[in-house]
């Protein structure tokens, strides 16, 4: 009974301690993610050490955009006119990210969300853990990346 007891506790604590993602945090997404890693729904993981592609968030008023785009080694950003429009939604303590293009829509639910954070879990219950990123500029040549 006490392990019953204890258990439960823990349950509870640690639902009590997920953080709520209010509509003023939403402008934390804009800006470069990299995915960290990825945690399937058998609970395996995948990390990832370096990505050639980043997601680039554009959110305003709850829409926006993403795209995927390509650091090069001056701190700029290649990128394509491929795009994916996203609208936020928040449901009760939930909050997701409808996704649309011109051939597929899609949600992500929002998990987690802070300045240099982000988890998303998609419709099969992988969770993407992305950190916040930044240009690159290898070639030190003195001048500022924007």
């Amino acid at each position: 009974m006490k392990n019953s007891l204890k258990i439960l506790f823990l349950c509870l604590f640690l639902v009590s301690c997920q953080q709520k993602i209010t509509p003023e945090d939403i402008k934390k997404i804009n800006g470069y993610w990299e995915i960290e890693k990825v945690t399937f729904k058998e609970g395996a993981d995948k990390e990832y050490k370096m990505n050639e592609n980043f997601d680039y968030f554009q959110i305003a008023n709850n829409k926006g955009i993403r795209r995927k785009v390509r650091p090069q080694f001056n701190g700029t950003f290649l990128f394509n006119d491929d795009f994916e429009n996203v609208k936020v939604r928040f449901k009760g303590e939930q909050v997701f990210l409808d996704y649309t293009t011109a051939y597929a829509k899609w949600t992500e639910e929002l998990i987690r969300l802070s300045d240099d954070e982000m988890v998303l879990k998609n419709d099969q219950n992988n969770e993407y853990e992305y950190k916040k990123a930044g240009p690159i500029n290898l070639l030190e040549d003195g001048k500022k990346t924007k």
